[in-house]
This record gives structure tokens, sequence and C-alpha cells, in this order.
């Protein structure tokens, strides 16, 4: 049932029924106020939105429910999403605002690029960020994102970091 576990987290595909809980992290304007993305207009629009949701059949990975293991409290999301514009995979999270400092977009961040390298064997794998946006920042570095580069985020300063598989050898 769940792709990844850690100490303190369970990551999972989403489901239809996450769909009070995707809606509800989207109203929170602080929540997105770095993503570029709206609120849902309604709960059966997230509804829709995560039935339709067919990238882990198309690319083999997409964004997973991450909760919390001890209660399994729905926290937010973390994953991997492939861009096939790009032919590139970013890692990507949010979580309610209420679970932010405590250390899960990096524990989830860094079970994500794990998965992604030792079981998808990608090479690389890049993150998006705001320039404002310096806790994303921060943990991205804490994962080991470098090599910025400058990156049009929807209209706003961003940068584009990019991480290179450590399990990967030619």
């Amino acid at each position: 049932m769940y792709l990844i576990e850690t100490p303190r987290l369970l990551l999972r595909e989403f489901t239809p029924e996450d769909a009070e809980a995707m809606y509800g992290l989207n109203l929170d304007p602080e929540v997105i106020r770095y993503t570029g993305d709206g609120p849902f207009p309604s709960v059966a629009e997230a509804r829709d939105f995560l039935e339709r949701y067919d990238v882990y059949k198309r690319y083999g990975m997409g964004r997973l429910a991450v909760l919390r293991r001890e209660d399994g409290r729905w926290l937010g999301w973390c994953g991997l999403k492939y861009h096939p514009d790009k032919d590139a995979v970013d890692l990507g999270y949010r979580f309610f605002r209420e679970f932010w400092g405590q250390g899960y977009a990096t524990e989830s961040g860094k079970s994500c690029l794990e998965y992604g390298f030792r079981t998808l064997k990608l090479e690389e794998i890049i993150a998006h960020v705001i320039k404002a946006n310096l806790a994303s920042v921060r943990v991205l570095e804490k994962l080991g994102f470098s090599n910025w580069t400058p990156h049009n985020f929807d209209g706003h300063e961003g940068m584009q970091g990019m991480i290179k598989n450590p399990y990967f050898v030619q």
C-alpha cells in the first residue's frame, strides 16, 4: 500500500479519498504563495483532479500523499514529476502550514530522491523554486541540490537546482 516508508512518514499514491485534504491544502494562501497554483474551487473539483491523475501509470512516478506514521494524519504531498516537454524529473512538495519547520519536507524529499535514484535509476533530478521562498531553498540545499541557474517560475524570479544520482555508475 505504501510506496515509501521513513521513520516518521508513509508515502503512497493519491486516491480520490484525498480530495478533502487536497482541497484544504490549496485553500491556504500561504501554502500556495510560491507555487503558481490556485485553490481548487471545491472538494468535488479536487476529487475530479485526483481521479484523472494518471501519471503513475503513464510515467511510473508522481506526487505522493505524505501521512504521519504515528497516526495516519495527512500532512501534505511530496514526490517526483516527469516533465515530457523537458524530458526532466523534478522533486516537489507541499505541506499544511501547521507542519512546516518540523523536517517533513526534508525527510520525505530525501526518501523520494533515494527512490528516484535507486529504484527508478534516474541520472538526475531537478527542482524549481521561487527565490523568495527561503524555507524551500534551504530544504533543497539540505537535500543536496546545487548548480542553481535562473528560472522563470510562472512570472516570478526563480531558480532551478539539480542533483545527480550518487549511485549511478556509467
